[in-house]
């Protein structure tokens, strides 16, 4: 195949990538969206085949087929409850393979163009050394979410005297060992950079705590696209240059995204310990004896059925309980009924932007019933109903009301605003910012304490 005809080629898989962005900003459009990423992905690998310079594709085919058996077999019984930490698996396996290029390409710069030993381009080193940094922090960084998200490490910040100083002599180190690699492309230099990069993941992913982990994701996403991109350049292979820049673009402008709904910049993510445990100061612990009301799934129908408009806010207990379905059965007969259903999408609920969007969509839930934090919050005043289910943080008017709370100033579904509030949730334990949720106490707010599967189960019947 021609340079050309490659250069040709490489251009289309590009556009289909940027047409795949476009489609999955949109839940009406996604599928499309995920339909021009598999065309993009599998123009690339074809085109990249069958150029001059591919040879030994025994060993290639046997990685691919590898390689898609186990993304098939994870694909097929992955639960959407997974997905937080399945992504950030999938995350530092982009970084680790950052890193192998790179040392392949140090070792053998004659096979990639970019000079001979001891003698390669000082812009490639510069993109080596880059690419292994990021690669590098992504890995152990990716993994320590991971950990976090599937419940192997605690959930809270693991936090030592000195940390940020610690941090930031690595840091230091980093850029220092950067520039001697450049000067003297020294093997050992090389190495010692990629540890020093592993260790500074590790460090920098460890002090945050689980509120933060839909943040965390996004920024290692946006770590893994700009390691890609910095390895396209090694290999020069315009095509990763090109979706390695989309990839870190957007994660970075997601990430923004998810700060601005938390209301924190994404220094204090990194730098700060959201996400603790324990309950804040100035917050009541849930085992006091603060009133709570007390309700079932009878009396939970018998008001859902006598109101005109309810307004469904779901979070990570839902997706835990796998509620989705069940819950638009629900809707489907408070419909029926002549009642006005909407869906409230906090941008941080769940543990991954989006992962809400996916459920309700996976459950046949209409599009145009699905609302942002923007455009619903005025609705919650004249709603007769909102049914919290499994949301804990984004619901929490301590955000509003309390200094003292760590989630001051985050902004919130105004649910209390509501005429009536059902919380559908296990017990009154705290959620993922370990702060207790002040909306449990309200006068009228009515605890519905169970499975949320089976209490919109038992909901429908009711109906």
């Amino acid at each position: 195949m021609s340079a050309n005809i490659s250069s040709f080629l490489y251009l289309i898989s590009a556009v289909c990538f940027i047409m795949a962005l476009r489609g999955l900003s949109s839940a009406a459009t996604s599928r499309l969206g995920n339909l021009y990423g598999i065309i993009g992905m599998a123009v690339a690998i074809l085109t990249t085949l069958l150029m001059p310079q591919i040879s030994h594709y025994g060993i290639i085919l046997l990685g691919i087929l590898c390689g898609g058996g186990i993304g098939a077999i994870i694909a097929r019984k992955i639960h959407m409850t997974a997905l937080p930490q399945l992504v950030a698996g999938f995350h530092s396996l982009v970084g680790l393979a950052a890193v192998f290029v790179a040392g392949a390409a140090l070792n053998s710069p004659d096979a990639y163009g970019i000079g001979t030993v001891g003698a390669i381009k000082a812009s490639s080193l510069i993109e080596m050394g880059l690419g292994t940094a990021i690669g590098a922090i992504t890995f152990t960084g990716s993994l320590i979410a991971f950990g976090k998200l599937q419940g192997l490490i605690s959930g809270k910040p693991l936090v030592f005297a000195g940390q940020h100083l610690f941090n930031a002599t690595l840091g230091a180190a980093l850029v220092f060992l950067l520039f001697i690699f450049m000067l003297t492309e020294s093997h050992f230099i090389f190495w010692v950079l990629t540890c020093v990069a592993l260790a500074l993941g590790l460090l920098l992913i460890l002090p945050i705590g689980g509120a933060d982990m839909p943040v965390v994701i996004s920024m290692l996403n946006s770590y893994s696209g700009w390691a890609a991109a910095g390895i396209g350049f090694t290999l020069g292979n315009h095509l990763l240059i090109i979706t390695g820049a989309l990839v870190g673009a957007s994660g970075a402008i997601l990430s923004y995204i998810m700060c601005k709904g938390m209301n924190r910049s994404i220094f204090n993510v990194i730098l700060g310990g959201f996400g603790t445990d324990q309950p804040a100061e100035g917050t009541a612990n849930a085992e006091t004896d603060r009133p709570v009301k007390v309700s079932n799934a009878e009396d939970a129908a018998y008001i859902l059925s006598n109101a005109q408009s309810v307004i469904i806010v779901p979070g990570y207990g839902m997706a835990v309980a796998q509620a989705q379905h069940a819950l638009r059965e629900m809707s489907d007969h408070l419909k029926k009924k002549g009642v006005k259903i909407k869906y409230a999408i906090h941008p941080v609920a769940g543990r991954m932007p989006g992962h809400m969007n996916v459920l309700l969509a996976e459950a046949n839930v209409p599009y145009d019933e699905v609302h942002e934090l923007e455009e619903i919050n005025n609705d919650f005043s004249t709603a007769d109903v909102a049914f919290v289910i499994g949301a804990n943080d984004i619901t929490n008017p301590a955000a509003k009301t309390n200094p003292a709370s760590p989630i001051y100033g985050m902004p919130i579904l105004d649910v209390e605003r509501a005429k009536t509030v059902l919380f559908v949730k296990r017990s009154l334990a705290t959620g993922y910012a370990g702060v207790d949720n002040d909306l449990f106490y309200r006068d009228n707010t009515f605890m519905v304490l169970g499975d949320a599967k089976k209490v919109c189960e038992d909901v429908v019947k009711g109906l």
